[in-house]
Formats: C-alpha cells, structure tokens, sequence
C-alpha cells in the first residue's frame, strides 16, 4: 500500500433493498452499513440509470482516505473525476487490474 493511504472501507455492489440505505439522488444510487459495520463494508445498490460507470456498479471496490486526493490519482486511469457526495469529502475513483479503487479526501475541520 502507497505511503499515505489509509483503509477506508470496502464497497460492494448489491440489487437487494437494506434498511437504513441513504439514497444519493445525484448519482441514482443508495448506499448503507458503513456506519454499523466494524470492518468498512458499505453496501451500494444502483437504479438502472445511474450513471456511473459500469465497473462501478458490478465489481466491489477498495476504499482509502488520502490527504492530497489530487496527488493520489495523478498518473493513474481515472474512472470518476474528483466530486463531492457529501459535505466535507472529496472522492475520486480511479481503475487498477480491472478493480475500481476509490480515494476520499476529507476537509480538514478548522477551529475557530
């Protein structure tokens, strides 16, 4: 593993409804269980029109927290650009040995 990176989570594609799914409308997709797993597995079901790409959507990917996501992808096959899901985080997913591989930058918290 790359100096920096550090496990986030595991996220495995699923067409099966699970309690406590968060519905992400700007990707057409949910995703759950992070929060509650003790090991990082995020489960993340797609609606057909989702637009991400396909390897994302059938293939289990690897997460890690980066300080520099920018740094962390450069030179490598970038499958998403670097976007915002949520407040506070970058991610960017990149394609490795036919594996998506997402990297998640979060915003430092400044105390005022």
């Amino acid at each position: 593993m790359q100096k920096g990176m550090r496990y986030h989570h595991i996220g495995i594609p699923t067409r099966i409804p699970r309690e406590g799914e968060e519905y992400l409308e700007k990707f057409k997709m949910w995703v759950c269980g992070y929060e509650t797993s003790p090991y990082g597995v995020e489960w993340i079901r797609f609606e057909q029109d989702c637009p991400l790409p396909e390897l994302v959507k059938t293939v289990p990917h690897v997460a890690f927290a980066v300080d520099d996501l920018e740094k962390a992808i450069a030179g490598k096959n970038v499958i998403i650009k670097p976007n915002s899901p949520s407040e506070g985080v970058k991610v960017a997913f990149i394609e490795n040995n036919g594996t998506p591989v997402e990297f998640l930058q979060f915003e430092k918290k400044v105390n005022a």
